[in-house]
């Protein structure tokens, strides 16, 4: 059975940083894409970062919103994945959410939300200003 458990929430003055983290559980295969996403209240859920194996290569993706302050890496040895936010703004508040899905060979739809098969349980970002 899959599971992703995210770490690393919690409240951070503007311009701060964090790292979250989000391990998975019960899953072997090796081409597979892992991504980040966050919903504030009253939004929809937007797409955060992503990256995917595809045998040995990894590739990582950012959301407009985020690119240059946040960071997606992977250890495929503990098979976790982390994301750095670096200058966090009072609109990075929402609940962040990491997603496993199947299609490792290929960027389509890599910020689609419909295209993870798992979800972990959510936590909580909030930046103050």
């Amino acid at each position: 059975q899959v599971q992703l458990v995210e770490s690393g929430g919690g409240l951070v003055q503007a311009g701060g940083s964090l790292r979250l983290s989000c391990a998975l559980s019960g899953r072997t295969s090796s081409t597979y894409r892992m991504g980040w996403f966050r919903q504030a209240p009253g939004k929809e859920r937007e797409f955060v970062a992503a990256a995917r194996r595809s045998i040995s290569w990894t590739y990582t993706y950012y959301g407009d919103s985020v690119e240059g302050r946040f960071t997606i890496s992977r250890d495929n040895v503990k098979i976790t994945v982390y994301l750095q936010m670096n200058s966090l703004k009072p609109e990075d508040t929402a609940v962040y959410y990491c997603a496993l899905g199947s299609l490792g060979g290929s960027s389509q739809g890599i910020g689609d939300p419909r295209t993870y098969d798992y979800w972990g349980q959510g936590t909580q970002i909030t930046v103050s200003s």
